[in-house]
C-alpha cells in the first residue's frame, strides 16, 4: 500500500510517500481502507508519534490519527461490518491513518455521519472529541456559564464554539479579525481580535477557558477566570501551583478514542446542529505541504488528505 512515513523524528521535510506493507492485525483489530485522513499540525513533535504502546521506539512511523474509510475486515462483536462506512480516532501509539489501510481496535470505530462525505468526516474525530472531552468531561459546562475559547477558528475551536453554544453557554472567542463573522456564525456572542486586543482587558469572570494556544496565552488567561472557574489546556500542561494560588482550577488532558462520543457527535452533525469545517483538501502524496500549511497557521478548520476515491474503495 501507499503511505506517508517518517524514518527519523523531525519536521515535514522528512515525510516520505512510499510503498509499505499492509498493517498486521492484533486481536480485536479491524482493517479499514482509508478514504481520507486529517492532519494535526503538532503531531510530528509528539513523543507518541515515535513510540509504541510499551514506550519503545517506533521507526519508521506513519502519522495521522483521525480518518474516515470503509471496513475491510472486522472482528466479531466490533459493532461494525465489512463494507461499513466508518470514522474514528486511532491510538497515538500505533501507526496512523496517512496510508491506504489502517489497523485499529474495532471498538473504536463508529459509523460515519450520513450527511458527511468521507473528506468531511475525516475532519471530525480528533478535533471533535477534544472539544467534547474538554467541555463536557473535564469542564462539565452548564447552561448559562461563560466560556472563553482561544483559537476559535481552528480545528478544535470550531467544534468547541458550537458545542458550548449547543449546551446553552455564553461563548466568548478569540480569533483574527478576518474570522470574526465566521466565528459568530458558529455561535460566539463576542469575538476578540487577538492580534490587536488583549483579551484580559475585554473579558472577566468567565467560568471556563479552553486554551488551545498555550504559552503566554495560558499565563494571561488565569486572570479572566472567576473564583472556582477552570482552565482546560490541550497543548501544554497546567502548572500545579498556579490554579490553587488563584482560587481556580486547571486541567490538562490528551484526547482519547471514544466510540460513544463519536456517535453523539455524528447525531449532532446529521441534525444540522454541528458544522464541519475543512480548511484545505490535498492528496496524500502532498502530506508535506499539508503539514507546512498547518504549521504556518491561520487556517479555518482542519486540513484533510484524500487517500482514495470512495468509489474505488468499494470496488
Amino acid at each position: 500500500m501507499k503511505a506517508i512515513r517518517m524514518h527519523t523524528q523531525g519536521g515535514p521535510e522528512l515525510l516520505a510517500y512510499e510503498d509499505v506493507p499492509k498493517p498486521s492485525l492484533q486481536p480485536g483489530d479491524a482493517l479499514v481502507r482509508v478514504i481520507a485522513t486529517s492532519i494535526t499540525k503538532t503531531e510530528l513533535t509528539w513523543d507518541e508519534t515515535y513510540r509504541d504502546c510499551d514506550g519503545l521506539p517506533r521507526i519508521p512511523t506513519i502519522p495521522g490519527h483521525e480518518f474516515a474509510g470503509i471496513v475491510d475486515a472486522a472482528p466479531q462483536g466490533a459493532g461494525v461490518r465489512v463494507g461499513d462506512a466508518v470514522y474514528a480516532l486511532s491510538s497515538f501509539r500505533r501507526n496512523g491513518s496517512a496510508a491506504e489501510f489502517i489497523a485499529i481496535r474495532g471498538a473504536d470505530l463508529a459509523l460515519k455521519p450520513h450527511s458527511l462525505n468521507f473528506e468531511q468526516a475525516a475532519a471530525v474525530p480528533l478535533a471533535g472529541l477534544t472539544a467534547w472531552q474538554a467541555l463536557f468531561d473535564h469542564a462539565q459546562i452548564e447552561k448559562g456559564q461563560r466560556v472563553l475559547i482561544h483559537g476559535a477558528a481552528g480545528g478544535v475551536g470550531t467544534y468547541a464554539v458550537q458545542l458550548a453554544r449547543w449546551k446553552g453557554a455564553e461563548v466568548i472567542a478569540t480569533a483574527a479579525a478576518k474570522d470574526h463573522n465566521f466565528v459568530r456564525e458558529l455561535g460566539a456572542s463576542k469575538v476578540i481580535d487577538y492580534t490587536h486586543e488583549r483579551f484580559e482587558e475585554k473579558v472577566k469572570d468567565v467560568d471556563v477557558v479552553l486554551d488551545s494556544i498555550g504559552g503566554e496565552v495560558q499565563e494571561r488567561s488565569w486572570s479572566v477566570l472567576r473564583r472556582g472557574g477552570i482552565l482546560i489546556g490541550i497543548v501544554s500542561p497546567v502548572p500545579a501551583d498556579k490554579p490553587t494560588s488563584l482560587g481556580v482550577r486547571g486541567a490538562f488532558f490528551i484526547v482519547e478514542p471514544n466510540r460513544t462520543q463519536l456517535i453523539e457527535l455524528g447525531h449532532l452533525i446529521d441534525k444540522g446542529i454541528l458544522r464541519v469545517v475543512v480548511g484545505a483538501l490535498l492528496p496524500l502524496a502532498r502530506a508535506r505541504e499539508a503539514f507546512e500549511q498547518g504549521i504556518a497557521g491561520h487556517m479555518r478548520g482542519k486540513i484533510v488528505l484524500q487517500v482514495a476515491a470512495a468509489e474505488s474503495a468499494k470496488a
